[in-house]
């Protein structure tokens, strides 16, 4: 049975799952300093927490036992939720990721029925910003699951509450180190989108993850291609397609396809572990 929040409860319910102890169950293998910001939200969301205590109780309760709710990642990971960035500039970012128009030129729907999944994989999404591909790999995967991991915060706990509000059962958010992304074993597909040119060292970031992936286990990398774009970094940022094989083969994978006319502003590249 999955639980309909009511669109009032929505920000209870988020609130509740990591601020307020709440008996979760499913496990994931776990992977900003600086002043705190002052979060308008904090005040109002404790109110909200006190304010209805019994009821989020009663949210967690009513949960089928066999698809027990998801863990709060941010909770079990020791981060605070008190040093994240305001909803508000969060919100604004998540929305950005999330438009209209970015369909148009990203072609999710396409990009996921090219993997030519069977529905029982693992994926780990890297990078996965508002989860804009890990719910919909999630959509694709009814036997399988969807690890959606980023280094934000703030990102995390977007992802982990649209899941729990949507009823989302196979997929679960996780924070990762910048540098040094957690892979769990039995991973079948790693899924790297418009990342690689954040990473500054790329080669050791690409072997960390060449190393963790099985025998057979794929490797997908989508980035922005050279020259002027109407979307995407500028052109310093950018990975020409040849120093990216370059840089994933010598991470010890092979190029195993190329979906070379699919997206019109990136090259999209599909390696596997030999």
């Amino acid at each position: 049975m999955i639980v309909r929040f009511h669109p009032a409860l929505w920000l209870v319910a988020a609130l509740a799952c990591c601020l307020i102890v709440v008996g979760c169950k499913r496990k994931i293998d776990p992977a900003g300093n600086g002043e705190r910001e002052p979060d308008p939200a904090k005040s109002t969301a404790n109110q909200a927490a006190n304010q209805v205590g019994s009821t989020a109780g009663h949210m967690v309760k009513a949960h089928d036992p066999a698809h027990p709710p998801i863990d709060c990642p941010l909770r079990k990971q020791g981060i605070d939720p008190s040093h994240m960035r305001p909803f508000e500039d969060v919100e604004r970012y998540i929305a950005f990721l999330e438009r209209e128009d970015r369909a148009a030129w990203q072609k999710p729907e396409e990009v996921v029925a090219a993997l030519g999944l069977t529905g029982d994989e693992t994926i780990v999404d890297l990078g996965a910003g508002s989860g804009y591909f890990a719910f919909r790999f999630a959509k694709a995967l009814p036997r399988g699951e969807v690890i959606a991991a980023d280094i934000e915060p703030e990102m995390i706990r977007h992802i982990h509450h649209k899941a729990m509000t949507n009823g989302v059962q196979n997929l679960e958010a996780t924070l990762i180190k910048a540098d040094a992304p957690t892979i769990p074993s039995g991973v079948d597909l790693v899924f790297v989108c418009d990342v690689l040119h954040h990473v500054s060292d790329r080669l050791a970031w690409l072997s960390g993850i060449s190393k963790a992936m099985a025998s057979g286990a794929r490797l997908v990398l989508i980035e922005f291609k050279e020259g002027d774009l109407p979307e995407g970094p500028p052109g310093s940022m950018k990975i020409p397609r040849d120093e990216l094989v370059k840089l994933v083969t010598d991470a010890g994978l092979v190029l195993a396809s190329e979906q070379a006319k699919l997206l019109p502003y990136q090259t999209f590249l599909v390696f596997r572990k030999p």
